[in-house]
């Protein structure tokens, strides 16, 4: 009891929270001004194929991308191993991997990691304006651990904390944020669902390191002293996510899930999705088509209208998941893809490997 009354008391007030902050939602006056913004990326090929519009609906790991109430869903064990190959021919790569393991009849808790990477650069300096001083690795990482709980048959909540690190050569950057959700399910069939998600609340970033002191030299006396530039502090791209879906239920075999879904954010335009998932079960293989589209303001802009237009992607999303069953226990071996178009790129392809122990 006490735990749930701990769990309850720090959902809300992550909430509360996270209202507040997204109370300047979609201005267009702090566009860019955020930090640390692959924070805003699903990494999950299966949720990102249609449109991340599964704010009400999506199940296991790809909740803790879309909205953490979804852990809930996981029923045993599940593994994934995900990898994007960001913004087609940029050279830019995101792996991911997660864990979710459900811990009791009603709790669910899960181990993340996402490592996004840009290849070598190299290094140059004010001074030496040539590559000649070698390579460096930029990362961007987070990593993230999360829990969800089944409160009544209708009534799903979840909370996520994750840490931020991003480092190049000589700087480097590191906070913390979280991420809450809550999930309503209703109709004779649990057709019909509710989702809201309070995402990346957190306290601003800075970064600090060598890269951040120069040495400069006196013309009069000749000494040599280290100066000290102070690093300006950035907030999270936090956002607020509300959204609802509905099943179509034609058979035992065959379901039609449309979702709707609307992002507030804080720092970019706010955003409108839609989604539809076809699966179709039974025997030893189910198989899922989906497909989205997401709107922002600016979104049919000229490609070069850089002024309007903040965002590389397109709006279409599409995608296709296939899961086998294997053993006694009906586990699963699934493999998803997804692509995002863009619209200055060659799109955003993501492949992703899971297995479903039931």
């Amino acid at each position: 009891m006490k735990m749930n009354k701990f769990i309850k008391r720090t959902f809300l007030a992550t909430m509360a929270l996270g209202l507040s902050s997204t109370a300047m939602a979609g201005n267009g006056d702090r566009v860019g001004s955020a930090g640390a913004t692959e924070l805003l990326i699903n990494p999950w090929a299966r949720s990102a194929a249609w449109g991340d519009a599964g704010v009400s609906c999506a199940n296991g790991l790809d909740a803790v991308y879309t909205n953490i109430a979804g852990l809930a869903f996981t029923d045993k064990t599940q593994i994934r191993f995900d990898r994007t190959n960001w913004l087609g021919g940029a050279g830019i790569n995101i792996n991911t991997a997660g864990l979710a393991q459900r811990v009791g009849e009603s709790s669910v808790i899960s181990v993340t990691v996402m490592a996004m990477t840009f290849g070598d650069i190299d290094i140059t300096t004010v001074d030496l304006p040539e590559p000649s001083s070698g390579k460096f690795s930029p990362t961007y990482s987070n990593f993230n651990v999360g829990y969800a709980r089944e409160f009544s048959n209708s009534i799903y909540g979840g909370i996520n904390f994750k840490v931020i690190n991003e480092s190049i050569a000589d700087l480097r950057g590191t906070g913390v944020a979280v991420d809450a959700g809550i999930r309503y399910v209703t109709g004779e069939e649990d057709h019909i669902k509710f989702g809201i998600a309070l995402k990346n609340i957190g306290p601003t970033m800075d970064f600090q390191g060598d890269g951040l002191s120069i040495q400069v030299m006196y013309p009069n006396s000749g000494d040599v002293a280290t100066l000290e530039q102070r690093s300006a502090t950035f907030e999270m791209p936090s956002l607020l996510s509300i959204g609802g879906s509905y099943d179509f239920i034609f058979n035992e075999q065959h379901t039609l899930t449309t979702a709707l879904a609307f992002s507030a954010n804080s720092f970019s335009n706010d955003q409108f999705r839609l989604g539809l998932n076809y699966a179709m079960t039974g025997g030893k293989m189910n198989f899922n088509m989906m497909a989205g589209y997401v709107y922002e303001q600016g979104l049919f802009s000229s490609e070069f209208a850089f002024a309007s237009r903040v965002t590389a992607l397109s709006g279409l999303t599409a995608g296709v998941s296939v899961d086998a069953v294997v053993g006694k226990n009906n586990s699963m071996l699934g493999i998803q893809y997804a692509f995002r178009q863009t619209a200055l790129f060659n799109g955003v392809h993501s492949i992703g490997l899971s297995i479903e122990v039931k």
